[in-house]
């Protein structure tokens, strides 16, 4: 019973973040993504996904990115990683630009059964058109904070929810929160090898001149070998 007033509780706060999160511009997106996992060894994998992110409304493709990495287990708490993702962002001329991130994640996860919390901080830093544009060499930083809830149900399906926030470190403006995830979802385990994450998410601009807020939904089909 406690751990299901925990459970509740902390989704509350998630549900009122949300609703009194500060928006002018509200669009509806879709994010779909194939995500293929390798296994090196027990500890140690390489990962690759590729996502599709449809914005106004879903008549558009906002942006589309590659994303490739690997994995390490220290112990049963702790996991590092470090990725690259190339990626292409709509303009508002319908042209695209090209970005080039880097970031490492350190999560950290803990099971109280049947819950399992998982709490990931994560430095990354990006390039936005580095040979075409005058301030490509320039790096946008950030510190993303993102803690999830998971039920362990020990069936095939596994519901979730999570929030995340963005930290920018560089902002010519002063460093501060610019962006807020809220989202709830369920893993769906197909057998050992393939599974179905589908979810819904908000996304929050904050501290800008005209902020907006996306309702997205989401699909990712997982591939672990």
């Amino acid at each position: 019973m406690k751990n299901k007033t925990v459970f509740f509780f902390l989704l509350l706060l998630f549900s009122i973040g949300s609703l009194i999160s500060s928006a002018q511009v509200n669009d509806a997106g879709m994010w779909l993504s194939l995500n293929a996992e390798k296994k090196i060894t027990p500890a140690l994998s390489f990962n690759l996904s590729e996502e599709f992110r449809f914005n106004e409304n879903l008549l558009e493709l906002g942006s589309f990115f590659t994303d490739a990495g690997v994995s390490y287990k220290i112990s049963k708490m702790f996991r590092i990683s470090a990725n690259y993702r190339f990626s292409n962002k709509r303009r508002i001329d319908d042209s695209y630009s090209k970005r080039h991130r880097y970031y490492v994640d350190l999560v950290i996860r803990k099971n109280f059964n049947p819950l399992v919390f998982s709490f990931r901080t994560r430095y990354q830093s990006q390039y936005s058109d580095m040979f075409s544009s005058s301030d490509g060499l320039i790096s946008s930083s950030y510190i993303r904070e993102k803690l999830q809830i998971k039920f362990d149900l020990n069936k095939k399906y596994s519901p979730y929810v999570y929030s995340e926030l963005y930290y920018s470190l560089n902002n010519p403006k002063g460093n501060r929160i610019d962006n807020m995830r809220y989202a709830a979802g369920i893993e769906y385990s197909i057998n050992r090898m393939h599974s179905i994450d589908l979810f819904y998410l908000i996304q929050n601009e904050m501290n800008v001149k005209s902020p907006v807020r996306d309702f997205v939904i989401g699909l990712g089909y997982n591939f672990t070998f």
